[in-house]
């Protein structure tokens, strides 16, 4: 079973790969596959032809998924990537809190 730390639009940063070091927000998250769909990361371009005469020909750009090891999530307060800790709050709900500042995520 894969678990996924990062969530949608949590800030990720790309860590390897031809994007490393590009920041953007998560779009989309598959668990099951183990990745994650990032803004402006990991760009495909797509030829597609108008097969009706209203459709719009020419190239396309989209996101494809990366593999979520890949990414590591950047703290909101200290713009630092960070692995989030979690907390147990007094009503016993679990918060995901930043490992260098302790702030909540």
């Amino acid at each position: 079973m894969n678990s996924l730390f990062i969530r949608k639009d949590d800030t990720v940063i790309v860590l390897s790969g031809k994007d490393k070091g590009k920041k953007g927000k998560v779009l989309q998250t598959f668990p099951s596959e183990n990745k994650v769909l990032v803004e402006g990361v990991n760009v495909a371009h797509k030829h597609q032809k108008a097969r009706r005469q209203t459709d719009v020909s020419g190239i396309i750009t989209k996101e494809i998924p990366v593999y979520a090891p890949k990414v590591m999530r950047v703290c909101p307060k200290c713009h630092e990537p960070t692995r989030a800790a979690y907390q147990m709050s007094e009503d016993g709900t679990k918060n995901r809190v930043c490992k260098k500042c302790g702030d909540s995520i």
